[in-house]
């Protein structure tokens, strides 16, 4: 547990820190901004992974019963959590996370004005109903808090960047998904948005349907679905 807490705490600060303007500026003014954005990289994914193998070290110690509910959840949240991220990382956005620096938002921020923050919540939730177990709760629970505990400082820093653009642009969208169709805002489609859901339905299909989940996790989702279809259907002798 120590060296999971160790592991997941680096990883916050890893997201965290740099994220605060004045530092990011400074660490790009010493090293240079290529350098910068290698290094960020290599040391996000390897603590990422660092992560997973402590949680994977982890004792299991199951929480819930599972049930073919609980694998619904994950394969509805968990693709949708993986098309968000990767619209709004490809969507112009100037509210929240992207990589595309474009002034005028995408198609996507009609869902939500923080794509990529929810999309990693969504992700996670679907996959912490389909484990039911501690380790699972702990790792991505902890992922899940850490992607919607960063939306309101995600606003306050676009509003403190935009300044007075961030009312005019924040009023055709909204903090929760689908909440600007309550304020009559229609959805609609884009290039980056049939760009991510391509995407998204390859990476899919490929972790469900050509084993990559269980190949890079060691975990096949949809045999585990049908053991415990099949488990649940069986009376007890």
């Amino acid at each position: 547990m120590t060296e999971f807490l160790a592991a997941f705490a680096l990883f916050v600060a890893l997201h965290s820190i740099p994220a605060v303007p004045t530092i990011r500026a400074e660490i790009i003014r010493r090293v240079g901004r290529p350098v910068y954005f290698v290094g960020y990289s290599a040391a996000s994914t390897l603590a990422l992974i660092w992560v997973f193998s402590a949680a994977l070290a982890l004792d299991y110690i199951p929480l819930w019963e599972l049930t073919p509910g609980n694998a619904a959840a994950a394969f509805v949240l968990a693709p949708f959590g993986i098309f968000l991220v990767i619209a709004g990382l490809l969507s112009a956005n100037p509210l929240s996370i992207t990589l595309n620096r474009s002034p005028n938002p995408g198609a996507i921020t009609k869902i939500t004005r923080h794509p990529v923050l929810w999309g990693f919540a969504a992700w996670a939730s679907g996959h912490i109903a389909a484990n039911g177990d501690l380790r699972s709760l702990l790792l991505f629970g902890g992922f899940a808090v850490f992607a919607l505990g960063a939306i309101s400082m995600t606003d306050k820093r676009a509003k403190r960047r935009l300044g007075v653009s961030w009312t005019r642009l924040a009023e055709h969208t909204s903090i929760w998904p689908f909440g600007a169709c309550f304020k009559g805002e229609q959805p609609r489609l884009d290039v980056p948005m049939l760009l991510a859901g391509l995407a998204s339905a390859v990476m899919v299909l490929w972790l469900l349907f050509a084993g990559g989940h269980s190949a890079m996790f060691g975990a096949d989702p949809l045999a585990s679905s049908v053991d415990r279809s099949q488990s649940i259907s069986q009376p007890e002798p």
